[in-house]
């Protein structure tokens, strides 16, 4: 008897199975056909956690070595608040333009320390009315007696031809003690040419004039030691002049023209810069 061969049929509904495929493509790629699948997720899984914790930028850096950074409540210096203008203009008599070297009767420093001190002591009160108490300053380093000029400011104050004549006012000089605590009217201050910009700034003294800034009466060192040359070198007249005309302006008076040729010069005249016609004079009431 024959032997018969034995048929299987395949299994109803059954696909050709994958594995087949994939041993195939295993077969023909290698380990690359693990490590893409295995890339991809890794991918995957960096993007999802960058969209759910975004990265925080790290503060910059600091120029200095060990510098912590910059807080935000930390804020810039605040610049220095320039001085205040005076209340009252500033009075000063312009320097001429041209003018010629005046006659030199005591020599003197060009350019101080550009500091002020008090010269302290006082005086008695000279003279009656509504007193006006005064301070008297020298700049630093101009090698002037400061009890001296302070002497020649007193003395010409007190004159009976000064502004208190007649009980007008009175006057008395005080010291550092009052200067430091603002007990005082004006102050009087010798200061060197090449400091005048700095205590009468923008009054235009061109280092050749006096002038009265604030509470100052801001002397000239270089006119108080040589006077003006059509003074002729006539200090005992020039000083008081200049004491009583910045004063003067202190007290709160403008400038006055020469009356007339051969007149005396109003005290408030610009006598630094002329006489006009007038004769000199150093007192608001002679």
């Amino acid at each position: 008897m024959a032997a018969r061969s034995r048929f299987v049929p395949p299994t109803a509904g059954r696909s050709p199975a994958p594995a087949g495929r994939v041993r195939r493509f295993a077969r023909r790629y290698g380990w690359r056909a693990y490590a893409i699948p295995l890339l991809a997720l890794a991918t995957i899984a960096v993007l999802v956690d960058l969209a759910v914790n975004p990265p925080v930028p790290a503060p910059a850096a600091s120029s200095e070595p060990g510098a912590a950074p910059p807080s935000a409540m930390e804020v810039a210096p605040i610049p220095p608040v320039p001085p205040a203008e005076p209340a009252a203009p500033a009075e000063g008599d312009a320097g001429p333009t041209e003018t010629a070297p005046p006659a030199t009767v005591e020599e003197y420093v060009e350019q101080g320390a550009g500091t002020l001190s008090v010269v302290d002591g006082g005086s008695d009160v000279l003279g009656s009315g509504a007193l006006q108490r005064f301070v008297v300053e020298v700049e630093d380093g101009i090698g002037v007696d400061g009890a001296a000029f302070a002497e020649a400011v007193t003395t010409t104050l007190a004159d009976p031809r000064s502004w208190g004549n007649g009980g007008r006012m009175s006057f008395q000089r005080v010291g550092a003690a009052e200067a430091a605590a603002g007990q005082y009217e004006f102050r009087v201050s010798l200061v060197s040419p090449g400091s005048m910009e700095t205590y009468c700034p923008g009054v235009g003294t061109g280092g050749y004039t006096s002038c009265r800034y604030g509470e100052r009466a801001v002397i000239n060192l270089a006119r108080w030691a040589t006077a003006v040359p059509h003074y002729d070198g006539d200090l005992a007249t020039y000083r008081p002049y200049v004491i009583n005309h910045e004063v003067g302006h202190a007290l709160g008076n403008g400038h006055q023209p020469c009356p007339g040729p051969g007149q005396l010069a109003p005290v408030m005249q610009q006598q630094t810069l002329g006489l006009e016609g007038c004769v000199k004079n150093a007192w608001p009431y002679p």
